[in-house]
């Protein structure tokens, strides 16, 4: 399954998404993010915390997605609600679309004890929906838009 997991800025949410579908892939999931307005970087507790759940940060960048035109999405996952809300690319259209609510864990305005533990309840929601989502990839394709329905929010 070809996913593209998409929010407006590309520098935590989604990218969180994509590190985490692709470490716990086992070839099933083969997972892009992006932005329709990206940051230019990963914001770097994003990359901080999925080191400290031992996932790869290399390769990771905030990209738009015009830059990923020739990838192929079947499903794309909005995981902001402004994302949720913008014209997705004509190139996009045929794939599946599907949203998650996830929180900002870098928009709460808190201590650092507890944007990090905004940071882990993230990253163990977004692991949850990834081994699901490997589940949903084994189905026959005509049953992935019903059991994409049931991990949204």
């Amino acid at each position: 399954m070809k996913i593209l997991f998409v929010c407006t800025h590309n520098r935590c949410r989604s990218i969180l998404c994509e590190a985490i579908a692709n470490h716990f892939s086992a070839g099933i999931l083969d997972a892009r993010s992006a932005g329709s307005q990206p940051a230019g970087a990963v914001h770097p507790l994003t990359l901080s915390h999925l080191q400290q759940a031992g996932i790869a940060v290399d390769g990771l960048a905030s990209q738009s997605w015009d830059e990923l035109a020739a990838f192929e999405a079947e499903v794309v996952i909005t995981v902001c609600n402004n994302a949720a809300g913008e014209a997705c690319p004509a190139w996009l259209g045929p794939a599946l679309k599907s949203h998650w609510d996830l929180a900002d864990p870098t928009a709460l305005d808190a201590s650092r004890e507890d944007i990090d533990e905004a940071f882990r309840t993230t990253i163990e929601l977004i692991t949850a929906r990834i081994h699901e989502l490997k589940r949903i990839a084994t189905l026959p394709r005509d049953h992935w838009p019903e059991a994409l329905n049931t991990l949204e929010d």
